[in-house]
C-alpha cells in the first residue's frame, strides 16, 4: 500500500469525508435513536399512558354531553388534537434534552469534536426527533383507531402534518438546548412556551368558537396550523385551509431550521 507524500496529504482543517461525512452522520443519528430507545417505558409508552388519560377525562367529564365539534362526534374531533400534542412534546424534549444533557454534563465536546458540519448535526438532531415523534404517532395513531372507530380520511396529509410537526419542534429543541445552559432554563421554555402554544392551538376545542381577539391571535400560532392540518389528514376537516397551514408551517421550518444551522456553524453557546 503505498503512503501519501506530505503534499499529496489533505491540509489541516480541510475534510476528508467529501461533502458528507456518512459515517459520522450515521453514527450521531444511531446514538440519538438509541438513547431514546434505550428508555422505551418513558420515551414511548408514557406517553401513550398520557394521551389515553386525556382520552379518558374528557370522555368521562364531556364525552356524553358535549354535542358535535364540527361535524364531528367529540372524541373523533379530540383524537388528532392528542396525538399532534403528544408528537410535539415528544420530538422537542428529544433534541432539547440530548444537547442541554451533553452541556451540563460536559461531554458535548464529543458532538464538537468529530469532523461533523453544522448541517450534519443539525440532521442528526432532527433524525433523532423524527424517529421518535414517528413511533408515537404510530403508537396513538393505531389506538386512536381502534378507540373512534374511524379511519384516516387523508393519510399523506397527516403524515405530512406529523413530519413538519417533528421537524420544527425538534428544530426548536435545537435552539432551546443551545439557549439553555442548565436544567432550570430548559424547563422553563418548555413550561412557558412550548406546553401554552400546544395547549393554546385548538388542541380541544374549535378556534372558531373563541371570541375576539383569541381567535386572530390563534391564526399567529404555528402549531395551530401543525394540529389543524393533522385534523384535516385525519377526519377531513378543519378550521383553516389545508394549503395555507402547509405554506405557513413550511415557512416557519425552514426559518426555525435555518437559525438552527446557523447557531451551530458558528458555536453559538456551545464552544467556550
Amino acid at each position: 500500500m503505498e503512503r501519501m507524500t506530505m503534499d499529496e496529504r489533505p491540509a489541516m482543517g480541510v475534510r476528508r469525508f467529501g461533502r458528507v461525512n456518512w459515517l459520522g452522520l450515521r453514527t450521531l443519528i444511531t446514538r440519538e435513536v438509541m438513547r431514546f430507545m434505550a428508555v422505551w417505558q418513558q420515551t414511548i409508552f408514557a406517553p401513550l399512558m398520557t394521551a389515553a388519560l386525556f382520552v379518558l377525562v374528557f370522555a368521562l367529564a364531556l364525552g356524553q354531553g358535549r354535542g358535535q365539534v364540527m361535524g364531528l362526534p367529540y372524541l373523533q374531533f379530540l383524537g388528532p388534537g392528542i396525538l399532534m400534542m403528544t408528537v410535539i412534546q415528544n420530538s422537542f424534549a428529544n433534541s432539547s434534552s440530548s444537547i442541554t444533557s451533553a452541556k451540563v454534563q460536559g461531554n458535548i465536546v464529543d458532538t464538537l469534536m468529530p469532523p461533523l458540519s453544522a448541517g450534519e448535526l443539525l440532521t442528526g438532531y432532527l433524525c433523532g426527533s423524527v424517529a421518535r415523534a414517528g413511533l408515537v404517532a404510530m403508537v396513538i395513531g393505531t389506538g386512536m383507531v381502534m378507540v373512534t372507530g374511524a379511519g384516516i380520511a387523508h393519510p399523506l396529509w397527516a403524515i405530512t402534518f406529523v413530519l413538519l410537526a417533528a421537524l420544527l419542534l425538534g428544530g426548536l429543541g435545537i435552539l432551546a438546548g443551545i439557549l439553555a445552559q442548565k436544567f432550570d432554563q430548559m424547563a422553563a421554555i418548555t413550561n412557558f412556551v412550548i406546553t401554552p402554544l400546544s395547549f393554546l392551538s385548538g388542541t380541544f376545542y374549535s378556534v372558531d368558537s373563541l371570541p375576539e381577539p383569541f381567535r386572530t391571535l390563534s391564526h399567529w400560532n404555528p402549531i395551530f396550523y401543525l394540529i389543524d392540518g393533522a385534523r384535516f389528514g385525519v377526519t377531513g376537516v378543519s378550521d383553516a385551509p389545508v394549503w395555507r397551514g402547509f405554506a405557513i408551517c413550511v415557512a416557519v421550518v425552514a426559518g426555525v431550521l435555518y437559525l438552527g444551522w446557523r447557531w451551530l456553524k458558528s458555536g453559538y453557546r456551545m464552544k467556550p
